[in-house]
């Protein structure tokens, strides 16, 4: 990178920081693999091996490897998981390896490794892409006028259409997944992680999964596609240059594939409608908004709808539905993140308030049920 670059890109790219207590790595272990198994580090001698951490995200851990001037993500499950399906490292790196030749926001995958001995969890290594993630607030720098603020919306809704579009047959991964019934065994599945995770009664949430249950819509399993499951402002990467210089919003690459698979494509927009909070929205809605998602000029969630079905030609009989499973899912998600902080499996102390957004995700979806009534 210049220094032209430096000074148009600086504050808004998405940088790691160090490591946050608890989550170190063993870098004499690491340094040894990625010998024996990369091209990464030469076979012995310098350079040493640096590690700093993003410090976003939830679920899987994600690192930035520096070896001299090469630079590498790592990426592994949280310490203290037992959800073991739910941080499947290998199936991450599966379709990543598949997609990667076909598919241009794919990271390329470096190698993977499943000997625990290593760092106590399997792991894989991949390509680092440079560029902006938007998570609750543009990074600083960063301007979002309505214009850009629609145009955002606009490429990640047609990001995952487009991604909905690939031949998941043609590039390999027919045995990825099983989309026969798929959107009952997510009810279900989601159902059960609930059960498991409880901290709290929240009976609306409760409501919520029985009615996902009894009301599936016909067309929930048409259509099957390779599905990202978790597709959201934070998990694409913006390219700098061209929202700082207002030559365009593009998406650089789309990161955290550990849920896909082949399955619902409504159900995987219904996620992104879930995560979608909008001007109109009230002001309790708007403290759950996961992106800028609301501000002036984005698209509300029936225009987020009405693009994603005129681009990739599927139709949804009901975006209420889809929406509902997605503010549910979202609420699992979150509450498994919180068991694992009440129970002192992380110290992580962003986790301390996340029993409140899964009982105001829970009352989210139980209004949006009764307005369908």
């Amino acid at each position: 990178m210049n220094d032209s670059e430096r000074t148009l890109t600086d504050g808004m790219l998405d940088r790691p920081r160090g490591v946050r207590e608890g989550e170190e790595l063993d870098l004499p272990a690491l340094g040894a693999w990625l010998r024996a198994n990369t091209s990464l580090l030469p076979g012995s001698g310098p350079p040493e091996i640096q590690v700093l951490q993003f410090p976003s995200g939830y679920s899987n851990l994600t690192y930035m490897v520096r070896l001299g001037e090469r630079e590498a993500v790592l990426r592994r499950p949280p310490f203290g998981n037992t959800v073991k399906s739910g941080h499947d490292m290998h199936r991450e790196f599966t379709v990543l390896s598949k997609l990667a030749p076909v598919y241009p926001l794919a990271p390329a995958p470096l190698a993977y490794c499943d000997d625990e001995a290593v760092l106590g969890a399997p792991f894989y290594v991949m390509e680092r892409r440079r560029g902006i993630i938007i998570r609750r607030r543009p990074p600083p720098g960063m301007k979002l006028d309505a214009d850009t603020s629609r145009a955002l919306a606009c490429a990640l809704i047609d990001g995952l259409a487009d991604l909905h579009a690939i031949d998941w047959r043609g590039v390999g991964l027919a045995e990825f997944g099983k989309p026969q019934g798929y959107a009952l065994r997510q009810i279900e599945g989601w159902t059960r992680r609930w059960e498991r995770s409880k901290t709290d009664d929240v009976p609306k949430l409760d409501a919520v999964a029985t009615w996902l249950a009894t009301a599936l819509p016909a067309d929930a399993d048409a259509d099957p596609a390779l599905i990202h499951n978790d597709y959201k402002y934070d998990n694409v990467l913006l390219d700098a240059r061209g929202v700082e210089t207002g030559k365009g919003v593009r998406i650089n690459a789309v990161l955290d594939w550990e849920m896909a698979t082949i399955g619902s494509p409504r159900m995987d927009l219904g996620t992104t409608l879930g995560y979608w909070v909008e001007a109109g929205d009230d002001a309790r809605m708007q403290g759950l908004a996961f992106g800028p998602t609301n501000l002036p000029g984005s698209l509300t969630r029936a225009e987020l709808l009405d693009r994603y079905q005129e681009r990739s030609g599927i139709e949804l009989s009901s975006g209420t539905y889809y929406r509902v499973f997605g503010l549910f899912k979202i609420a699992v998600i979150v509450q498994q993140i919180f068991a694992r902080y009440q129970t002192g499996a992380t110290q992580d102390p962003r986790f301390a308030a996340l029993g409140y957004f899964v009982s105001m995700l829970a009352e989210a979806a139980a209004e949006a049920i009764e307005r369908e009534a």
